[in-house]
């Protein structure tokens, strides 16, 4: 199974007034992670983790990266130190990245994009970066207008605060199921 997930930011203290997190202490809400992830992903499982895992401090994130479970490849965001040991805990790393998925091409990157590869022939766009804020509320209004022109945007906000991620790794039928492609304006064509 494949899972995707990004933007859980152990270590991070201030991430949870950000997000507005359900958590009191940075190691509830890292045990909270951790607890999520372990109980949906198999050692056999992959995980790809698009963009700022851990905050600070690399003997932390790696005694945290190695109680995940799965074999996980990192998609590279601003807060991701990978030089040292860290980085050689990861499966793979890199700043973009292009798989197929159940015969579904996917786009994963740190920032989202609304013009990405294939995306005239079904590629799905995974992205973190921008949390639950504005900016996210911007890109969901942009997929919206390039629907209504009839440009294909099925982009998807893989950052574990948002609803439909609950704080654990997704898989891309779950993502596809939260976040349907048509809208109204589509459906009533």
């Amino acid at each position: 199974m494949i899972y995707y997930i990004s933007d859980m930011h152990f270590g991070h203290n201030n991430v949870m007034r950000y997000d507005k997190r359900p958590f009191d202490t940075v190691a509830q809400m890292d045990e909270a992670l951790i607890k999520n992830w372990n109980a949906r992903v198999s050692g056999e499982d992959t995980v790809y983790v698009l963009g700022d895992a851990f905050f600070k401090g690399e003997e932390r994130s790696l005694e945290i990266l190695r109680r995940l479970n799965g074999k996980k490849h990192l998609i590279k965001g601003n807060h991701d130190r990978v030089k040292g040991r860290l980085g050689q805990e990861w499966e793979s790393v890199a700043d973009y990245a292009e798989i197929t998925d159940g015969g579904i091409f996917v786009v994963l990157s740190h920032y989202p994009m609304l013009f990405y590869n294939r995306q005239h022939y079904g590629a799905v766009m995974l992205y973190g970066h921008v949390h639950n804020t504005r900016e996210w509320e911007l890109i969901e209004k942009w997929k919206q207008e390039l629907r209504q022109t009839e440009i294909p945007a099925q982009i998807i906000n893989v950052g574990c605060m948002m609803d439909y991620m609950n704080y654990a790794p997704r898989t891309l039928e779950e993502l596809l199921a939260a976040n349907p492609s048509t809208d109204k304006t589509e459906e009533s064509k």
